[in-house]
């Protein structure tokens, strides 16, 4: 499926690694939206490879499942019609009665869909700490099948070694999937690592603009177990529709420089937050003074777009910093090209563990100075007016 092996450059290949293999003269440079839902096939009936109807197959997603599949260096992408819908479809491959690993420290969405169909789909599962791996190999049990990794993770950006996790794995036999929407695959390519499966919400920073809902999955090899993705997406129906599938090739195609942006203006954001009084803590991994930090400088080529900190507080003053802000958006999400944040904790409900004093910051593209200037003023009045 992937034509990555035609570019050396994810910049070159994400312009070009959805169009078609083989252009006719006077094509037009943007490939079009295919709408139709049917497709004729009366002279011969249909064939293997024909195009039937558009929830198993449609020319806009095979685009955008080639393209995926390349930015992540892999055999096979499968798209679906959001990013949990993606997940959804990696945990039932699984079998009634087998158990699944997952870090504490954990998207909400994933928690939460374990927490509300594990036990209909006759899963067990454990949230363990993901950074030992120790801890981890003395979790696994004879019928454990999958290790679930988030690296950073959602929203305290801990740091779990890929390396290791997958050479325990591989004792065990165990599946390997990594949800890879913080990084990025311009940051990290876990299929490299020997993962199984790549997980996305591609809402996220490869759609870039906050404007469109999708997901995917991405196998590093094609099989059994990629076909039981690819089961779970056509037979249940999750699909991208044609006009999201063409807006996410699109937006793909500035994807590598929006994420050299992202990087650049967050490291600088999360040095600043470090030096800023209020701020308790700072979790980003491309400060030195991170625990995982020298991991992720191995398997990281760039440390992403997202910083989560503690300030020196509750949870009225984390809400107040929020709402002060003049550029700075409060919302759920990440990875557009403004700058959002959030009290995460009151995103996340009563059943969130995470700290009730933590903001989660998806740093855009703004002048990084003018995000520096926000925030100082926000934290200033905020610690002023308790």
């Amino acid at each position: 499926m992937s034509q990555q092996n035609e570019y050396k450059h994810i910049e070159t290949f994400a312009i070009h690694g959805s169009m078609k293999e083989s252009q006719p003269e006077n094509s037009p440079i943007v490939p079009g939206i295919e709408m139709s839902t049917i497709y004729e096939h009366r002279k011969n009936g249909h064939l293997e490879g024909d195009l039937k109807y558009t929830r198993l197959q449609n020319p806009n997603r095979i685009q955008l499942e080639n393209v995926l599949c390349g930015l992540e260096k892999g055999a096979e992408a499968a798209a679906f019609s959001s990013g949990i819908a993606a997940i959804n479809a990696v945990f039932q491959t699984l079998e009634h009665g087998d158990h699944v690993l997952l870090p504490s420290d954990v998207y909400f969405g994933t928690r939460k869909l374990m927490w509300e169909f594990a036990n209909r789909w006759g899963l067990e599962v454990e949230f363990i700490d993901m950074t030992d791996v120790n801890r981890l190999e003395q979790a696994c049990k004879p019928n454990t099948k999958m290790i679930w990794v988030e690296t950073p993770s959602n929203p305290q950006m801990l740091i779990t070694d890929l390396e290791a996790v997958v050479e325990l794995a591989k004792t065990k036999n165990l599946v390997v999937a990594v949800d890879n929407t913080w990084p990025t695959p311009f940051n990290l390519n876990p299929l490299s690592f020997g993962v199984d499966l790549v997980i996305h919400s591609t809402t996220k920073y490869l759609g870039g603009h906050s404007d469109l809902l999708g997901g995917a999955v991405i196998a590093r090899e094609s099989g059994a177990l990629m076909d039981r993705v690819r089961s779970v997406q056509v037979v249940q129906g999750g699909v991208p529709s044609p006009f999201d599938a063409w807006m996410l090739c699109r937006s793909i195609r500035s994807f590598p420089y929006r994420m050299r942006a992202h990087n650049e203006n967050a490291l600088d954001v999360a040095h600043f937050l470090s030096t800023l009084p209020g701020i308790e803590q700072v979790y980003f991994p491309g400060l030195a003074s991170h625990p995982g930090h020298a991991i992720a400088k191995r398997q990281m080529r760039h440390f992403g777009g997202m910083i989560s900190f503690l300030v020196e507080g509750d949870q009225q003053l984390a809400t107040r910093i929020v709402s002060n802000t003049k550029i700075i958006q409060a919302a759920t999400s990440l990875g557009g090209i403004e700058s959002i944040w959030e009290h995460r904790k009151s995103s996340e409900g009563p059943l969130s563990e995470t700290p009730e004093n933590l903001i989660r910051l998806s740093v855009g593209l703004e002048h990084v100075e003018d995000l520096k200037e926000d925030i100082e003023q926000a934290v200033k009045q905020a610690l002023t007016t308790r």
